[in-house]
């Protein structure tokens, strides 16, 4: 009979990392763990409180669903068990991780997908002063993308600061909801010509129907607009990528149809986390395959993160080995 265990966890940060609601300086993360056997999975949820998630919460919903494990629960069924969030997410990736090893076929081949490879991912910029996030900037210069954390007035600053530094890297900018419509306005033709590739979620969700009437001459990004394939149809003449996440999701089962059902609908892919540890990011690998731009730094801004985790090479991540995940 399986049996499911579940585990909070806090991973210090290697330094406070800012975005426009606040700062941290921790991942705190909820692993769900299947047992049977000599069999051991595992899945990482990152609880955000942007969607009313606590650590308490994820927990308590994932020890609701210890009958139902030992009753067979599979992913499919669990898709309806529970909402999409971390939770779920948790959840989701421990039961693909559990089908992998019980099995003995790779996650990509029980997904019918083609194999991972290495990728290119994003490093973040934590919101600061311009000549802050300069200097952050010129540390980091030789990465070929990099993403800012944005917030609203003086942002323009902020950019021109790391272009200045960074003159080599691709930019994407991230303002987590930050901007109204007038900053769009003004500072998008600027971003442009400092040569930012995309825009994140510039307005609050649920406030972004100016986003169709607003010209892009970067192309903008649904993140906290974007949580299931049940919410593309309201994006469409907004936005031109959606940013995935599996704890937005709810896991790799239905990420994989958002990417699938996004594409179908003309939208262009982008991949990325919450701050978590390479146990998160693990299965996001597998999304990101074909992906525009690939975002899962978060193992780059812990001070530890788990042994054995994902192995990075500067801004590459390669694929998980079963040890972790999958």
């Amino acid at each position: 009979m399986r049996r499911l265990t579940v585990h909070r966890e806090s991973w210090p940060l290697a330094q406070a990392f800012a975005i426009s609601r606040g700062s941290r300086t921790s991942a705190e993360v909820v692993v769900a763990e299947l047992s049977e056997g000599p069999i051991k999975s595992r899945g990482e949820g990152v609880p955000y409180s942007r969607y009313g998630e606590t650590v308490d919460g994820v927990v308590a919903a994932l020890e609701g669903m210890a009958e139902a494990i030992a009753d067979g629960l599979d992913r499919q069924a669990l898709q309806a068990a529970m909402p999409p969030g971390a939770a779920r997410n948790a959840l989701d990736c421990a039961l693909w991780d559990f089908e992998a090893k019980q099995t003995g076929k790779s996650v990509s081949r029980l997904a019918k997908i083609e194999p991972p490879h290495s990728l290119t991912t994003a490093y973040t910029l934590s919101l600061d002063t311009p000549e802050a996030m300069g200097r952050a900037a010129a540390e980091h210069a030789q990465r070929p993308l990099l993403k800012l954390k944005l917030t609203g007035e003086g942002d323009l600053e902020r950019v021109s600061a790391v272009r200045q530094a960074a003159p080599g890297s691709r930019l994407i900018v991230d303002a987590n909801e930050g901007w109204s419509a007038e900053h769009l306005l003004r500072y998008a033709p600027a971003l442009a010509e400092l040569g930012v590739a995309l825009i994140e979620q510039p307005l609050p969700a649920g406030k972004d129907d100016a986003l169709a009437g607003i010209a892009h001459p970067v192309p903008v990004c649904a993140d906290e607009s974007c949580h299931t394939s049940a919410d593309l149809d309201q994006l469409q003449g907004k936005y031109e990528f959606v940013n995935i996440k599996l704890d937005k999701t709810g896991g790799l089962t239905e990420a994989l149809a958002l990417a699938q059902a996004a594409r179908a609908r003309g939208f262009r892919i982008m991949v990325g986390c919450m701050v978590g540890t390479s146990l998160a990011m693990a299965p996001a690998i597998f999304v990101a395959q074909d992906a525009e731009f690939v975002d899962l730094d978060a193992p780059l801004l812990l001070a530890r993160d788990r042994q054995p985790g994902l192995r990075y090479d500067g801004s590459v991540v390669f694929p998980p080995k079963p040890t972790l995940w999958g």
